[in-house]
């Protein structure tokens, strides 16, 4: 934190900054992974407040800040948003004139209305601008259906409303596979090639691998985040720092699987023939993946493709599929026709093109309209695609399907950062504190939801963002799912040592979360792995959303728990992309890594110590369940598989088996805390014989093996 970011007001105006970040959800104060309490430093919280469009600097205007906070509620006739659980009745504050008349009622999403009923409240007026203001509180009933309704109020004449969304009490999803035991496979799909893929793993690889799985007895595939990055290369390699994250990646079409290219004629169909073999010999090769050069052969094939007259059908289904994401498509189009002809640090981005409602914008709609129609059409065929491969999913036999991974955020100058600027943050990142295998802390660079502005805004667009992704899902991953209940945020300019927590309000997030996923007809996995606040697991449960336990973390002050300690409702597996696949952890290629990358804070060799006596604490349990033999006496392969074994005798209802462990890799898929210090996101599927394609998987020993270790340490009925 710059020396300059910290003024010095004397004791009272440091007590007036906290109680006014306090009054913002900003945290003051943090527990560190190393369970010490750490207070926040002033110039942090000046940032962060300043983030939130709050005055925070001398005291007098501090006192202003305080006032305004408790005085905007008492503005307002309705709450600009209300989120109840079904089955409970929900309590929300209207303020009128003092003495006058209030009605206040429900009209539900189906037309249906339903009066609220006042309660006794024993608030006193407060004068709100000059005039006496008074509270009264009325209850939503209990027995409305869920959905996003509408809250309305008539104070003589003066008539207001907002949303009202009831969210289901428990995930409905959640509840179907009690009793039940699913594995399913984890992979990076990017990754994942077959003889036909483009050099990058695609969507039919996708439905191929579903298939294949399935087959086997799995019960759903999980994969990496698959949101779109830029319109054309250079692309971003780390799926989690997408240009939005309600839009896909059409890096991952399968161009020959669509359906005009049946109708190419014999001089179209050979040039994305040549197209195709020149990226057919990229699938036999270990070296790191090259997604530049794959989506810009892609996007000249699909070019071709798009000049093909579409049936009578087609042409429906097209026009319908725009109709119904409507302007939230129309705007991402526009961002990507703009960003082709724009580079990212052009001036208009700061001037004429800051929003999609300029008058430049909307000149740009009309002189970029068949390009416009080319990105709709890239995100109808996506849609296509994903629904085809979660098809296949199910026909296979798997219970739920494809699991689409969701990222914490997205990436600055991006679609989602200029098409939902109103209900973003500006001058303040996202990441995390330092903690035991970050110990600098992480920026993921990625500017946060505005709790303030997000709430205002009805939560739109994050309802939006859940309908798209989980449309064609059995399941949804919630990368960081912490961070709907609170957020690191880091003021620009600072490292992210220099951050504090901002909070959310969870029971909307974590609520409309619920909603969204019970109407797909999805489950819910959050990643809470992490700092966090005990009583966070318990609420997920109780709202019916799955945790996730990876066995090298699960410990208490005793060693690693025993299995029957683990979670029901939760994803357990023995690995994460976050670390190296479990040969390479097994041999500490973690800590080699971070060594190598500067990434330690204390001296190598304590680190090996500690990373092998947490390893040998580990299979030491494993051998006395009596799944491993005594030291010395197995292989790599027999260790990894004796550790899938063990989570298999956790009451765990989904079991996540990583596909880079199935054939033996050994690379690292993401170093976090890394940028270009790492090939992060660019590592194929390989094993120790090279290249691992899908035409061949089911043929390999490794994976034949790990398969049926699973398959036959859970029982047919689990």
């Amino acid at each position: 934190m710059a020396e300059g970011m910290n003024h010095n007001n004397g004791p009272g105006a440091a007590t007036l900054l906290r109680e006014l970040a306090s009054a913002h959800g900003v945290g003051t104060s943090y527990w560190g992974w190393d369970g010490v309490e750490r207070s926040v430093a002033d110039g942090t919280l000046r940032g962060v407040l300043a983030a939130l469009g709050v005055p925070a600097g001398e005291p007098d205007e501090m006192e202003r800040s305080l006032a305004e906070a408790r005085l905007a509620p008492w503005r307002r006739l309705l709450p600009p948003v209300a989120v109840a659980r079904e089955g409970q009745e929900l309590p929300v504050n209207v303020h009128v004139p003092q003495g006058s008349a209030v009605s206040v009622w429900i009209v539900t999403e189906d037309g249906q209305r339903y009066e609220a009923t006042q309660r006794e409240n024993w608030d006193a007026p407060a004068d709100v601008d000059g005039v006496l203001t008074g509270r009264a509180v009325f209850a939503v009933p209990g027995h409305l259906p869920l959905g996003w309704h509408t809250l309305l109020a008539d104070n003589e004449g003066t008539m207001a409303q907002c949303p009202l969304i009831v969210t289901p009490r428990r995930l409905r999803t959640t509840e179907a596979l009690a009793g039940r035991r699913n594995w399913g496979l984890t992979a990076q799909l990017y990754s994942v090639r077959s003889s036909r893929s483009w050099g990058i793993g695609d969507f039919s690889d996708l439905a191929d691998l579903a298939a294949m799985t399935g087959q086997e007895g799995a019960g759903f595939l999980l994969v990496n985040p698959l949101h779109a990055a830029e319109p054309r290369p250079p692309v971003e390699d780390s799926p989690y720092l997408p240009t939005t994250r309600r839009y896909f990646n059409p890096l991952y079409l399968r161009v020959e699987e669509i359906p005009e290219y049946g109708y190419l004629g014999p001089a179209g169909r050979a040039e994305v023939e040549r197209l195709a073999n020149q990226q057919h010999a990229a699938n036999h090769s270990k070296a790191l993946l090259d997604r530049n050069s794959s989506y810009g052969a892609k996007l000249t094939a699909l070019e071709l493709l798009f000049g093909v007259p579409r049936d009578p059908a087609r042409s429906v289904a097209f026009a319908d599929f725009c109709a119904g994401e409507g302007q939230g498509l129309d705007d991402f189009a526009l961002w990507c026709a703009l960003a082709e002809k724009l580079p990212p640090d052009a001036p208009q981005w700061a001037a004429e093109a800051t929003s999609p409602g300029t008058a430049y914008c909307k000149e740009q709609r009309a002189l970029l309209a068949g390009r416009i129609e080319f990105h709709r059409w890239l995100q109808w065929l996506c849609d296509q695609q994903l629904e085809a491969a979660q098809r296949s999913a199910r026909l296979s036999g798997m219970e739920i399907g494809v699991i689409h991974d969701l990222a914490v955020g997205v990436k600055p100058g991006g679609a989602d950062d200029w098409s939902l600027a109103g209900v973003l943050a500006r001058d303040v990142t996202v990441g995390a504190p330092p903690d035991m295998f970050n110990q600098q802390g992480q920026d993921w660079t990625q500017p946060p939801w505005h709790p303030g502005r997000l709430a205002e805004s009805g939560y739109a667009a994050y309802r939006d963002m859940l309908r798209t992704v989980l449309r064609h899902a059995g399941g949804i991953r919630v990368d960081h799912i912490l961070g709907l209940f609170r957020l690191w945020w880091i003021p620009e300019g600072a490292g992210p040592e220099h951050g504090t927590y901002v909070y959310y309000d969870h029971e909307a997030l974590i609520g409309i979360l619920a909603l969204e996923a019970q109407r797909a007809g999805a489950i819910v996995i959050g990643e809470d792995l992490g700092v966090f606040e005990p009583w966070v697991r318990d609420y997920l449960a109780e709202r019916g959303i799955f945790g996730t336990s990876i066995l090298w973390f699960e410990h208490d002050a005793d060693g690693p728990i025993p299995p029957e300690r683990y979670r029901q409702q939760c994803l357990t597996s023995v690995n994460t992309h976050d670390l190296p696949p479990t040969a390479g952890y097994l041999a500490g290629e973690h800590v080699t890594l971070r060594e190598s990358l500067g990434l330690l804070q204390r001296p190598v060799d304590e680190e090996r110590a500690e990373a092998a006596a947490e390893q040998q604490a580990v299979l030491g349990l494993l051998r006395d369940r009596g799944l491993l033999p005594e030291p010395g006496h197995q292989d790599v392969q027999a260790t990894v598989e004796a550790l899938y074994a063990f989570t298999t005798l956790t009451p765990s209802s989904l079991l996540g088996v990583a596909l880079v462990d199935a054939v033996g890799e050994t690379r690292t898929q993401n170093q976090p805390g890394t940028s270009t210090q790492y090939p992060n996101w660019r590592i194929p599927l390989a094993g120790p014989r090279g290249p691992v394609l899908l035409d061949a998987l089911q043929a390999d020993p490794g994976f034949r093996s790990l398969v049926g270790t699973i398959r036959s340490a859970l029982p047919p009925d689990a």
